[in-house]
């Protein structure tokens, strides 16, 4: 596997291998229960859930979903049953707009046999795959985490490289032009950012655009070898789908806010609207 993705036929194909373990991700904006109540209903053979807040998310910190520290995420993984040796496959029903989260974190430790399944849990059932509602224990792994250098970029640090940065934000539009803000306390965006909706990453079907298209389109956006790229969205969820539509597109690796525009927003610092 070239990329960051597989397909469901690759999936369906490798599902009994030992060394596959399936993350379901699905989580759902101001319905913190309803991502494991989706998955006891029914999940892909054989997947964990991966809770974004309890997971993927420290209890403190900037932003509304602050990262773990590294180590305590790892060791969560190795709960989970995810080892080196592993092939992890995240989805959801989101077009990879969570998964991605967990696909992000894992290639930041080193992990690099970790993937998204395009088209999630509905191209699964889509291609006629049954769901289950049984559960599965996984002996627990050993996760080894190589520290992570220059992955990520502070409030403090983007405050000071506004301008030097091409900054992205993979929110809808009308967050991003300040027309309504549903969860943080300030509308609008941070100053000289360009909106890049993570939807655009995808077709109809929900599934990623093939990587030539992608790279035309994060080319017309501004992305190019000479200036370091900077993704935020609200939270530092939805940015880590354009961090994957970059590295599937061929144009290699961005920067990621983690605090985003929750972190920003409530720092009281300077919001710009309208599409800039």
């Amino acid at each position: 596997m070239a990329g960051p993705l597989v397909s469901v036929e690759w999936l369906q194909r490798h599902l009994a291998h030992d060394v596959l373990h399936l993350a379901d991700v699905r989580w759902y904006l101001g319905e913190p229960d309803r991502g494991a109540a989706a998955y006891a209903a029914g999940h892909l053979p054989g997947a964990v859930y991966v809770d974004l807040d309890a997971d993927l998310s420290a209890a403190e910190g900037p932003g509304r979903h602050p990262l773990p520290e590294w180590t305590a995420f790892a060791r969560r993984m190795e709960q989970l049953g995810i080892g080196d040796d592993s092939v992890v496959v995240a989805y959801d029903d989101r077009g990879g707009a969570v998964a991605a989260r967990l696909w992000w974190m894992l290639r930041t430790i080193g992990h690099r046999r970790t993937y998204v399944l395009d088209g999630g849990i509905t191209a699964w059932e889509a291609a006629g795959h049954p769901l289950t509602t049984a559960l599965v224990d996984h002996p627990p792994g050993t996760l080894t985490v190589r520290s992570p250098e220059g992955a990520t970029i502070d409030r403090e640090e983007l405050q000071h490289r506004l301008g030097s940065v091409l900054l992205l934000d993979a929110r809808a539009g009308e967050r991003y032009r300040g027309e309504q803000e549903p969860i943080d306390p300030v509308a609008g965006h941070i100053p000289g950012a360009v909106n890049a909706p993570y939807e655009g990453n995808l077709d109809s079907d929900g599934r990623f655009l093939d990587p030539d298209r992608l790279a035309a389109r994060y080319r017309e956006l501004g992305v190019d070898a000479e200036a370091d790229t900077v993704m935020y969205c609200g939270s530092g969820v939805t940015a880590c789908h354009n961090l994957l539509a970059m590295e599937h597109a061929g144009l290699g690796s961005a920067v990621l806010y983690p605090g985003s525009w929750s972190d920003w927003s409530s720092a009281g610092l300077e919001a710009a609207t309208g599409a800039d």
